[in-house]
């Protein structure tokens, strides 16, 4: 195998156990990974997918990095009453704040984040779950 770089080796193992995963639940999705400066390192869009799942997919796996926490971790902070109220309104729009994007850790470090969309939340999370996985 030809190295293109650690991550991006990462990113594509992850990206084909997340595909397998959403073709498993038959649900076209959107999965990117970006590196820990929130800069995108792969997008993989499935056949069908829906076209806002490319910019959510990207923005949740920016959003896992910037706030160091998953994005179904930050919806619970984000509510109304939650510390992190008006979050969505921060960093030009790009903070999602519902389930399908994680951190990518190695030990103990964020190395990047995996953001996934094209379906349910629950659908969205099982599929970067999946990928993260791969890891392994």
């Amino acid at each position: 195998m030809t190295t293109t770089g650690k991550l991006l080796d990462m990113a594509k193992k992850m990206a084909e156990a997340a595909a397998l995963k959403a073709i498993e639940i038959n649900v076209p999705m959107v999965i990117t990974v970006c590196d820990n400066a929130g800069n995108q390192v792969l997008l993989n869009r499935m056949e069908d997918s829906l076209l806002a799942s490319i910019s959510i997919a990207t923005n949740k796996a920016y959003t896992a990095v910037a706030l160091k926490m998953s994005t179904d971790t930050a919806a619970d902070l984000a509510k109304e009453a939650g510390q992190l109220f008006g979050l969505t309104t921060c960093d030009n729009g790009k903070m999602v704040v519902f389930g399908g994007g994680f951190p990518i850790y190695e030990g103990d470090k964020i190395i990047g984040g995996i953001g996934v969309s094209g379906g349910s939340v629950d659908e969205d999370m099982s599929v970067a779950k999946a990928g993260l996985e791969a890891l392994k």
